[in-house]
This record gives structure tokens, sequence and C-alpha cells, in this order.
């Protein structure tokens, strides 16, 4: 089976979610194709395991200091050149696109009528799931954005739909992690004013990533540049994370058992939603202004949650090189069939799931 692997760049989790993939996909002799969207070939990294990937202009949306440019973002994108990339882009020789929330290969295998399976979170927002407000403008950008014919969504919890656990490079036995350290990941806040307030709160030790403060030392706050290798090492040696509501890294600090808090991006539903549905599970505080207080209560008073999930990508595989004909609430129900915990929030998700 020949397959097109279309991920959306704009942000890194699409990125590491196919990361977790490839590796999988190609021990497995199935023939696959990666196209990668939203963000110029020179900003991406580390992409080696990808091999000689295409790159298609797409679509970025626009943030500053914490929220969402909506009307900035239409303003700046070229749907022409969107519609260029779409239509030019030529299927015949595959036989499946698969569509990480990607427009291009999406939108393509539909004028061709190409078998398209929506592989991440945003589909599980097709099926009944926490969310942060009826929202129809949000809810037709989720559905039309990347249109698929099947969907495998990705969440962290089944909420009593086909969904399946989040996709990761699972961690069985993760490294004991310090407790006075900190990894802050918040791509859409404005650095200087994050790196400010952390400054502030002196009984840790923050490790920073950005891409527009000098890397070096900053009192308690020491800021490291891009790279996924330097990223995993503070990750797993962290005892808490601060970050925005995006699903990956929320999923990755939960398989290795993190104390996590999250600042949702404003103006994105999903976002907020992914806030909601941790609140309600149990598994992460939330807030919508970074404060000192807030982070000193947070990590003096909130409890590290640790899910291990099962290996997700493998059973994908496998469901692929079956023809991928096998009901996708079979594959659901025997994936939340093998998560396991560690903790009373994670003991209630496990409750949930029985």
């Amino acid at each position: 089976m020949k397959i097109l692997y279309g991920v959306q760049a704009t942000g890194n989790g699409h990125i590491t979610r196919a990361r977790a993939m490839a590796p999988l996909l190609k021990a497995s002799g199935l023939d696959v194709s990666y196209l990668f969207s939203g963000r110029a070939r020179e900003d991406l990294f580390d992409m080696e395991e990808f091999g000689d990937f295409q790159v298609r202009e797409g679509l970025t949306f626009i943030t500053r200091d914490g929220c969402l440019k909506i009307g900035e973002s239409f303003k700046q994108a070229s749907l022409k050149h969107l519609f260029r990339d779409i239509r030019e882009l030529d299927l015949s020789d595959y036989d499946m696109v698969i569509s990480d929330y990607e427009p291009v290969t999406a939108w393509a295998a539909r004028l061709q009528s190409r078998k398209c399976l929506g592989l991440g979170h945003q589909y599980a927002f097709g099926h009944r799931v926490p969310r942060y407000r009826i929202d129809i403008p949000g809810q037709l950008v989720l559905r039309w954005f990347a249109p698929a014919q099947m969907h495998l969504g990705v969440h962290w919890h089944h909420f009593n739909n086909p969904i399946l656990p989040p996709i990761i490079h699972v961690e069985d036995n993760p490294p004991v992690p310090d407790s006075r350290k900190v990894l802050v990941y918040l791509p859409f806040e404005n650095s200087f004013s994050v790196l400010n307030l952390l400054k502030k709160v002196t009984d840790y030790e923050f490790h920073m990533h950005c891409k527009d403060i000098q890397p070096g030392v900053y009192g308690v706050v020491t800021v490291h540049p891009f790279s996924r290798s330097g990223f995993q090492a503070n990750l797993q040696q962290a005892e808490s994370v601060l970050c925005n509501a995006g699903f990956e890294l929320v999923s990755e600090a939960l398989n290795m058992g993190k104390r996590i808090m999250v600042k949702p991006l404003k103006g994105q539903v999903e976002q907020k939603s992914n806030a909601k549905a941790l609140q309600q599970l149990n598994l992460a505080w939330t807030c919508s202004h970074l404060s000192v207080q807030s982070i000193d209560q947070w990590l003096r008073k909130g409890e590290v949650v640790r899910i291990q999930y099962p290996d997700v990508a493998a059973a994908i595989v496998q469901w692929l090189q079956e023809g991928a004909v096998r009901p996708i609430s079979e594959l659901s129900d025997q994936l939340w069939n093998e998560v396991g915990s560690h903790d009373r929030a994670g003991l209630f998700l496990k409750s949930m799931v029985a």
C-alpha cells in the first residue's frame, strides 16, 4: 500500500504525532511519503526520519501575546496559493491519504476521490467531547479545514465514543524527575513577559524553550533553543510542565507522570475545550492568566498525574496493514482497555473507561 501522509506543521504537536508513527510505518513495509504545510522548510528541524518529504505553504494562523488573531490570519492567508497547491497535488500513485489536519492533502483527496483517513486530535471533535462553548464558525473550521472520509480521533478519554488514546512515544519506565525542575513551553505567549514572570518564582528551576530570546541563564530561568532532543531531555528531567493547552505535549507529560498547568490560547476554541476536558478529568490545572501567585500555588499544591497509554501508533499501523477494515469502535475498545494509571486522577480516568 502506498500512502501520502499530510501533516499540519503550524505547531509541533502534529509533527510529534507523526514522529511516533514514522518508524513503525517504515518497519511495516508500507510505502509512506510525507507532506508538511503551514511552515517554511527552513523552519522545520530534526526531520531526518521523514526522508525526502514535501512542503507546501498551506495555512498559518497568527498569534500574538497568547491570543489567536483570526482576522489577521485570514488577511495574510494566500488562498490562491492554497487552491493551487490542492489542484496541482497529484495523488494518482497513492492508494490512501492520511491527513493529520493538513488541508492540502485532505482536499486533494476529496477532489480526486481518493481514500482519506483523518488522524489526529481535531478529528475527535466530530464526537460529543467537552467543548468550551457552542461555536458555529469554530465547528465549521474543525469540520472543513481538512475533511476526511474516515476519522481516527485521539483524546485523553473516549467519552463513550470511538476515540483512541493519544499517539505518543510510550515511556514504560520514565526516569525519576527533579522536583524543582519545570519545563516551560508557551510559544503563543510573549516570551519576554513570561521570562520576567518566572524570574520572580525563586524556589524552582525553570527550563524555557522559545525562539525569540537568546539562549542562556536568566536567574532561575534557563532559556533553550528549539531542539527535539534537548526538549525531550528537559521534559524527562522536569517534574512539572507549564504549557499552552495543545494536545500532544500534555499527552506526553501525562504518560511520563508530570504535574501540569495549561494556559489555553485566547480565541482558540480547541485549546479552550482541551482545558475544559483536563479539568473535567482532573488531570491538570488550568489558568486564563499567568501570574506569580497562580504558578507558585500550582507548583506547591498541584498533583503529579501519570496515565500509562498503550502503543497506539503500533495498533494503528497494524490496522492499516490489515486494510483499515476493522471497525474503529473495536480498535478504540481494545486500546482503552490497555490504559493504566498510578495516581488518583488516573484511577478516576480508568474507572470511566471500565
